[in-house]
């Protein structure tokens, strides 16, 4: 027998299929917030001192105002105490903080969660939590759906829709934090760790991920070390530059493939950024910290990219750059024409990446019976796009 699975689904309109549906046409990004108050669950600390001190305020208020959000899970102005009546009734005039709507909820014996949740222009995507022994992990998203087109993944599949906010960035992790919160009885962090491996490409939207990671970090806010975030890119090389400036937080690359050949196949922005100018990015980015290791994630493919020639390509390639490779047991979805590799085959080639001095671990695969596992999120996407690979990052 297979593992047992609960769902949960939300008393109203739940979406119970990541099949797209089709209805009307969101709003741009940029209409979401042109004619709506903004939205304080996006702001970090700069910003939100920004925007307390345009309203005539102290800057200091912001720093009152974000323990109450992110750390209390407070979302009335009217409940912050410190913060006095006259700034909270403006701030209920003018601001508001909305969290996205669970839809469904699927539970995994293994006690992976995914939620699905639906954001204001009806769109949803999915956030998985990985409770584990040493550690907390969410995988959250940063897209509706995506553009990149890898071969073996789910979301790929379904197509690229918008980027998320900041604010839906962050929303994810306050609903999930507190939620979890309220469940357990207790005001303790639940969350350890968020890693960016959800629906989307982050780097081909840092314009929001960026305060999204800044708020992640805060000590007001949600309080993670850097090491505790992990950015998972398929390789936005331009953006890999910015991200050090804007949030050095921890690396993960999508890589798959030893050869250019092979990865412009599974990994189509491969053809516009190729490995050796990726794995010189990577260099960069840990250049000042001896101590840091980029993660190279490969999806282990039957017959793919998963012989013996394979692996000592993977190795030399790799020999040097700081690296840890995670091989990921491939996760299958309806549709794909990808087999998971036996797991005698992703043994032996681990051993040669050991063998030759290399960091290399196997990932336990979490929540593939909720279809939570890597490469499984779908999501619901109202309008697909044409998957085209996006000239500039974000």
């Amino acid at each position: 027998m297979g593992p047992t699975v609960r769902t949960r689904r939300a008393p109203r309109s739940a979406i119970s299929s990541p099949t797209p549906i089709s209805v009307r046409a969101p709003a741009r990004e940029d209409d979401l917030t042109a004619t709506q108050p903004v939205n304080l669950l996006g702001l970090d600390r700069a910003a939100l001192e920004a925007h307390i001190t345009a309203m005539g305020e102290r800057a200091f208020r912001a720093q009152q105002i974000l323990p109450w959000l992110h750390q209390r899970g407070v979302t009335d102005f009217a409940a912050m105490s410190n913060i006095g009546k006259a700034l909270a009734a403006r701030l209920a005039a003018s601001a508001v903080v909305t969290i996205p709507e669970m839809a469904s909820e699927h539970l995994s014996e293994d006690g992976t969660r995914k939620w699905v949740l639906r954001l204001a222009d009806g769109n949803a995507i999915e956030t998985v939590f990985i409770p584990e022994a040493e550690r907390n992990t969410l995988c959250i998203s940063s897209q509706v759906g995506c553009a990149l087109d890898c071969a073996f993944c789910a979301t790929a599949q379904q197509g690229f829709n918008r980027n998320l906010t900041a604010a839906e960035i962050v929303g994810q992790v306050w609903f999930a934090e507190h939620r979890l919160r309220g469940e357990r009885g207790s005001p303790e962090r639940v969350i350890s760790n968020v890693v960016f491996m959800g629906m989307g490409e982050p780097l081909l939207n840092l314009k929001e991920v960026g305060p999204a990671i800044h708020i992640l970090l805060d000590d007001l806010g949600y309080g993670l070390s850097r090491r505790r975030v992990t950015v998972s890119t398929a390789g936005v090389v331009p953006a890999l530059d910015r991200l050090q400036e804007v949030a050095p937080v921890s690396l993960a690359v999508s890589l798959h493939a030893p050869d250019d050949a092979l990865r412009d196949e599974l990994v189509p922005l491969n053809k516009k950024y190729r490995i050796a100018e990726l794995l010189t990015a990577c260099r960069r980015y840990v250049a000042n910290d001896a101590r840091r290791r980029v993660t190279f994630e490969y999806a282990m493919l039957a017959g793919v990219n998963d012989s013996v020639a394979h692996a000592r390509a993977l190795a030399h390639l790799l020999r040097t750059v700081p690296a840890k490779v995670n091989l990921i047991p491939f996760n299958p979805f309806p549709g794909t024409s990808f087999e998971r590799s036996p797991d005698a085959v992703i043994d032996r080639f681990r051993d040669i990446l050991l063998a030759a001095g290399l960091v290399a671990v196997t990932r336990r695969t979490r929540g593939d019976s909720i279809r939570a596992a890597c490469g499984q999120l779908a999501g619901v996407v109202k309008e697909r796009t044409r998957r085209v690979v996006p000239i500039h990052a974000s």
